[in-house]
């Protein structure tokens, strides 16, 4: 169970290495750049992320949607991120297999409905969970999806905020680190924080004024509404 204090901030969706200046200057801890995700408008390429990479103050995040792990493990070697984060159905076997072939970190993804849909089977995560943490999962992060598989399913980067009681049951079952995201905002953190425990928060669109583009006062608002001041103290 973490305090405010303690929490790390993660903010995904940086497209720009001003953006990632931004980030950091606002006192977050990671950076998170979406690598060739069809779904996604803060989709970049492997030589696109580079540069952001590369420049980046804070440790980054490389984001990937149901890739085969040679792929991954090619961008691994040009991006150099302190993780991997694993967003779509991608198996044990694979996260294995990256932790054999690479000394980054493995993040997993796994996905709630929105906070209106009540019914879920909460002992299937907890099941999926522990097979990534026997195949060596660094970090957990609990997100939102929307829509079925008959509808077109976006998983993760929907602004919607997922049922903080059932993230917090999981979050007290999973012993790794585990964020939670979807639709966290300046607004709402505090209230996410208190009610579920995270190890760390994720969010994109909460301090965005568009897609892709991050906005000072957003930032500055979300610190705030953490840990209490701007800047973070150390």
């Amino acid at each position: 169970m973490s305090s405010r204090e303690d929490i790390k901030i993660k903010v995904c969706g940086i497209t720009t290495v001003q953006d990632a200046h931004l980030v950091a200057d606002a006192g977050a801890d990671y950076i998170g750049v979406i690598i060739d995700v069809d779904f996604s408008p803060r989709r970049l390429t492997v030589e696109e992320a580079y540069p952001i990479c590369e420049q980046s103050t804070l440790p980054v995040v490389a984001l990937f949607f149901n890739e085969e792990a040679e792929q991954i493990q090619r961008a691994i070697a040009v991006l150099n991120p302190c993780a991997v984060q694993l967003l779509g159905q991608e198996s044990p076997s694979l996260v294995k297999k990256l932790k054999a072939a690479s000394t980054c970190e493995v993040w997993k993804s796994i996905h709630l409905p929105p906070q209106d849909v009540e019914e879920v089977d909460i002992n299937e995560h907890k099941d999926s969970v522990n097979s990534l943490v026997y195949a060596g999962i660094d970090a957990i992060v609990i997100d939102t999806v929307v829509g079925t598989s008959q509808q077109n399913p976006r998983y993760g980067g929907t602004g919607q905020v997922n049922n903080w009681t059932i993230a917090r049951s999981l979050v007290e079952a999973i012993p790794v680190p585990t964020f939670l995201a979807g639709g966290i905002n300046p607004d709402n953190v505090k209230e996410a924080i208190e009610l579920v425990h995270p190890y760390g928060i994720d969010l994109c669109s909460g301090v965005e004024v568009a897609p892709g583009q991050k906005n000072r006062e957003k930032l500055r608002q979300l610190i705030r509404a953490v840990y209490g001041t701007f800047p973070r103290s150390s």
